[in-house]
């Protein structure tokens, strides 16, 4: 009979002693179990994978294409990605060396951090931004550096906001657009702006699009690594995840020059020596089959954003944004008096209506709560009566305001 296993003998790494966990996981762990309960804390697509996409991964496993692929990717998978990188991000990636395939978008997170980040360099972070930035820069050995996106600038990253945090130890700036948590979709303008500013200080860029495609009418989505000489600069990260309903399925892709792919690729061979092959005959037909699915799911979501929003401006004491991209609302909620995990666990107990806290995705994420509207408009409409009822008994005086 084997040894029981003991934190307190010290066998845990110190390393993940500082990894916070992801406050999207809290949540979803304590609302497990509760009865009659509406999801809007998980951001995960509730479409079915498009039938085409699962005929191909079937195929490939009836022909028996369970085997070992290359460490970056088969080589038709990485030539429909340089085309669809050429179509849709006016980036011009060479398959052979400037394309990496990888398990998932955050596992191109990781090797891009893993690969560029040395022991105390500085990473600078969007504040708000997604959970898993700050633990992937601490796992790296690099000290996280949070960037203020301010809600009356629609959460911009500018030239203005980096300069108050940049130094001489900067080593990587991350983005996110469309964001999560916020909505926000980036400015050709800005961009412009943010190349001629890290170009100069010789600072790298880890642009994280997973939700590239979930541009709502009048807006379009801008990659910074289109940009003249940014390619080589930038660490472009996409994911099949969200655009074609394939969160199970594991397939991201990270795109920069051949240096930086060619040492993650390096990297990746000691990680996960390749991504799923099912998996990745799977991502062919998503690049190169029938795109009307993402039409269609981007006209649901643009149907669903305007629901969150009427109803959230039916409950006085919130304000809300209005997202310009992704699934996600970020409505100010600071009008309770409450800080936002206190509001998220009372709506969790007496609504039962699940969201995450603002101050998960860093501290000028306080005061706001995260809804994703990747779930049905009956459930949308279910939770907003509900989160209008609890905050009409709630806080009454706020609510007339």
């Amino acid at each position: 009979m084997g040894a029981k296993s003991d934190s307190k003998l010290g066998h845990i790494s110190k390393r993940l002693e500082t990894i916070p966990r992801s406050g999207i996981r809290e949540i979803f762990d304590m609302a497990r179990g509760i009865p009659d309960l509406v999801h809007l804390e998980l951001g995960e697509p509730d479409f079915p994978m498009p039938d085409h996409i699962t005929e191909a991964a079937i195929q490939a496993l009836r022909n028996g294409f369970t085997k070992y692929t290359p460490n970056a990717g088969i080589e038709e998978l990485r030539e429909a990605i340089s085309e669809k990188l050429k179509r849709e991000n006016e980036i011009e990636a060479e398959p052979n060396g400037e394309i990496l395939v990888t398990a998932g978008s955050m596992e191109a997170l990781s090797m891009s951090i893993l690969s560029t980040v040395n022991e105390g360099d500085e990473v600078v972070i969007p504040d708000p931004g997604y959970v898993s930035y700050v633990a992937q820069v601490l796992f790296a050995g690099g000290i996280p550096v949070p960037v203020p996106l301010m809600e009356d600038d629609d959460f911009r990253l500018t030239v203005e906001n980096l300069q108050t945090v940049v130094t001489t130890k900067t080593r990587l700036l991350m983005m996110n657009y469309p964001s999560n948590p916020t909505g926000a979709t980036s400015r050709q303008e800005d961009l412009k702006e943010i190349a001629d500013f890290v170009t100069d200080r010789n600072i790298l860029v880890l642009s994280d699009e997973p939700y590239e495609r979930f541009i709502y009418p009048g807006g379009r989505h801008h990659s910074i690594a289109a940009l003249p000489r940014m390619l080589e600069r930038t660490i472009t990260v996409f994911s099949f995840s969200k655009t074609y309903a394939m969160t199970g399925m594991r397939v991201g892709y990270a795109v920069s020059g051949k240096e930086l792919i060619r040492q993650m690729t390096k990297l990746q061979e000691h990680y996960v020596a390749c991504v799923n092959s099912v998996a990745q005959k799977a991502a062919i037909a998503a690049l190169r089959g029938p795109q009307t699915c993402v039409d269609d799911m981007l006209r649901e979501y643009t149907r669903r954003r305007d629901v969150v929003l009427d109803g959230l401006s039916r409950i006085q004491m919130m304000t809300c944004r209005k997202p310009a991209g992704a699934f996600y609302a970020f409505p100010n909620i600071s009008k309770s008096g409450q800080d936002s995990r206190t509001f998220v666990r009372n709506l969790l107990k007496e609504a039962k209506v699940a969201t995450v806290p603002g101050v998960a995705f860093g501290k000028l994420g306080e005061g706001h709560i995260r809804l994703s509207f990747a779930t049905s408009t009956e459930n949308i409409k279910e939770a907003l009566k509900r989160m209008g009822e609890y905050c009409a008994k709630t806080f009454p005086k706020r609510t007339k305001d």
